[in-house]
């Protein structure tokens, strides 16, 4: 692992190497009575990939807004590195380490595949002085490997605007991680792409998560076994389960979900 990677995956200090990098606890976001995440309990390890799925409705997008500050609860807490980051605005949470990717690529289009990488590695955020600025050594460094991870190496110097889907989706997953943030909220990072595109983002973030941790929300079950992670299960802005894929292929609670059939009952005379 290259030094810039080192230092965007190292704890905070005095930090204890068994601590969660992330604790949603009893969180309640309420809309005008209504309960879009209901008593919410979430924990996210160093390095893991853990994938949130539930029909439409259950609450999975609201859960990630919360997460991130976007909405404010009104009830529970966010526990990030041991810091309650449940009433902090957005932008100061999202500077403590946790970045958003969207199901639509929000890539810069004008800019080619290195600068948006640039971009997204400077501390200062400030995108023209970025681009105006001699981009330090340890950036160029940090750019040069991630954009090796991502596979875009022949595309460098292409603008934006013109990669294929799956590449702007990659490019954008390769700026959330030059960010060096440590947790990744990934939004249906795999809608539109083809089996092969699918295969290589899930791929990615499976190398990724030695450096990073992700929260993945998709709705595409082949995607989801590629990733090979534990999977929580989200109805009516509740937990209904947790476990692997299997696991959850096999909950009856699930399947009456998902399919709309009563869950099976065991037998009230054995």
């Amino acid at each position: 692992m290259s030094e810039p990677l080192r230092q965007a995956s190292s704890q905070s200090p005095g930090q204890p190497p068994s601590q969660a990098l992330l604790r949603v606890e009893n969180l309640t976001v309420s809309f005008d009575g209504f309960k879009a995440v209901d008593g919410m309990n979430l924990t996210i390890q160093r390095n893991q990939v853990r994938v949130l799925i539930g029909p439409n409705g259950a609450g999975k997008s609201t859960l990630l807004d919360a997460i991130i500050g976007h909405v404010r609860p009104s009830g529970g807490r966010v526990i990030l590195k041991g810091e309650d980051v449940t009433h902090l605005p957005e932008h100061k949470i999202v500077r403590k380490g946790i970045c958003r990717k969207f199901q639509a690529p929000g890539v810069l289009e004008g800019l080619t595949v290195w600068e948006n990488l640039a971009v997204a590695a400077r501390s200062s955020r400030e995108w023209w002085s970025s681009l105006t600025h001699r981009t330090p050594a340890d950036v160029r460094e940090l750019v040069e490997e991630v954009i090796e991870m991502i596979n875009l190496q022949d595309k460098r110097n292409s603008l934006a605007k013109v990669l294929a889907h799956g590449q702007k989706q990659w490019l954008e997953i390769g700026m959330v991680v030059a960010s060096k943030a440590d947790l990744l909220l990934l939004d249906e990072p795999a809608a539109g792409m083809s089996h092969g595109e699918a295969a290589q983002t899930a791929d990615l973030i499976r190398r990724l998560s030695d450096w990073h941790s992700f929260l993945v929300i998709d709705h595409d079950m082949g995607f989801v076994a590629q990733l090979e992670a534990p999977i929580t299960v989200l109805h009516l802005g509740r937990l209904l389960m947790e476990g692997t894929l299997e696991e959850v292929r096999r909950d009856p609670q699930v399947a009456a979900v998902y399919l709309g059939r009563e869950a099976e009952k065991p037998n009230a005379g054995h």
